[in-house]
């Protein structure tokens, strides 16, 4: 099979393939192939790099030969091309694997001593942004904020420079002429680079995590409404309004299965279930029969009737007094 050399280097080949690539989407099946083919190379590579043991926490930087420097790369690589991976459905899987491989790689880095600045926490990020009903956190500190900012100028000015004595370089390493002390420097230099690129990762991996499972937490039910919940209400059966009880026991339904019922028990039905108030409900002087009711009802109807036709006949004859028979005819002028 192809040395370990060469896997390091198949991997390395198609990372900068993808960094200087011109398709259009990162999601395009050449790009995702590309990836698919380094991540496999690369994670061939550290699975050898493990059996060999080139690297031990208990050993220092100047015991390690120039020539496997370059293979201290290997867990930033794998999460820059883990990170290139396009699967939505999987997209927090892939950020949790690409943060594991940068947190290794920059552990390995602070066991030789290389890079300073503080590392992130090793466990996810669990923050999620409050809720409507949470009163908001509390923000960082403007100290802290400065620091933070004054940090990231600073590591983006010394990866500028890396970039720039890397490049100038290059030439004499990958041509053959350099010493040992030229290749030793190149790839430390190339170490201290990925140093500040995988800190920039990190910090973007964990605000990117807080925002998909606070996307997955309201995907997966809303937040129970804040108040008193409404009780359920039992179904109402079909019934047969009546209006009163005789007529109930005399006509029914017409048909089985289907219940009849009165008037006043329909309110009193109503009235337990909470739906009406206890005056929506006819009051009877007690003793009186459904005849009497209907009797009284059908009186202080034809009562309200005979009101209202008299009150029509007095609004008629005082329209008369004002206006004599004849008033506004203007066509018979004799």
């Amino acid at each position: 099979g192809p040395r370990l050399a060469e896997l390091l280097a198949a991997g390395r080949r198609l990372w900068d393939e993808l960094e200087a690539g011109t398709e259009p989407s990162s999601g395009a099946p050449a790009v995702q192939d590309k990836v698919r083919q380094g991540l496999e190379a690369l994670q061939r590579a550290a699975a050898m790099v493990a059996q060999l043991e080139l690297f031990s926490e208990n050993e220092e930087l100047e015991e390690i030969a120039s020539a496997d420097l370059k293979f201290l790369l290997l867990p930033a690589l794998l999460g820059a091309l883990t990170l290139k991976q396009v699967d939505l459905g999987r997209r927090l899987e892939h950020l949790q694997s690409a943060r594991e491989h940068f947190l290794r790689f920059l552990r390995l880095c602070r066991s030789y001593g290389l890079g300073t600045a503080p590392l992130p926490p090793a466990q996810e990020p669990t923050e999620s942004p409050p809720g409507p009903g949470e009163p908001p956190r509390a923000q960082p500190g403007l100290l802290a904020m400065a620091m933070s900012r004054k940090a990231k100028i600073e590591r983006y000015k010394q990866k500028k420079e890396l970039e720039n004595k890397l490049a100038s370089m290059r030439g004499f390493v990958e041509s053959g002429t350099a010493d040992e002390d030229q290749i030793r420097e190149f790839y430390i230099l190339q170490i201290q680079k990925w140093i500040s690129t995988s800190l920039e990762e990190l910090e973007s991996i964990d605000q990117e995590m807080v925002i998909l499972k606070s996307r997955d937490a309201a995907r997966q039910g809303p937040a129970a409404p804040h108040g008193p919940s409404r009780p359920v209400r039992a179904p109402v059966r079909p019934f047969i309004l009546t209006r009163d009880a005789a007529q109930a026991r005399v006509f029914g339904a017409g048909y089985p299965g289907l219940p009849t019922m009165t008037v006043d028990d329909w309110y009193e039905q109503r009235r337990r279930q909470g739906i009406v108030s206890g005056q929506s409900v006819p009051q009877r002087a007690p003793g009186v029969s459904d005849e009497e009711l209907q009797k009284q009802q059908q009186e202080k109807k034809e009562e309200e009737d005979d009101e209202e036709a008299l009150q029509k006949a007095r609004n008629w004859d005082d329209w008369k007094d004002t206006h004599p028979r004849g008033y506004g005819n203007r066509q018979n002028m004799g």
